[in-house]
């Protein structure tokens, strides 16, 4: 199923190993138009499963403000949130 036009996914990157990740995250990040990740806490090995033509933002220096700011800035757009480990338990969904 392809995620809705405008929707936010919050992707979990479980143990940061490129070839760990679910075969829905995966399927996220393929067909994502922007990209909000960690490169604190994700390795860039993750984006490897990205499209070529992704709009990368590394969250790793920005506010929760700029990061709502993408958000907004992309109603259309297919989002996905990249976080470490699980995005329940390591406190992306706030956003």
């Amino acid at each position: 199923m392809q995620p809705a036009r405008g929707q936010i996914s919050f992707v979990g990157a479980g143990p940061g190993a490129a070839d760990l990740l679910t075969l829905r995250a995966v399927r996220r990040l393929a067909e994502a138009d922007v990209v909000v990740w960690a490169s604190s806490l994700v390795p860039a090995e993750v984006l490897t499963h990205c499209r070529e033509d992704v709009e990368l933002h590394d969250s790793a220096g920005m506010t929760l403000e700029d990061v709502l700011t993408v958000f907004e800035a992309g109603p259309d757009a297919a989002i996905v949130r990249l976080h470490s480990g699980d995005v329940s338990l390591y406190s992306a969904l706030t956003e």
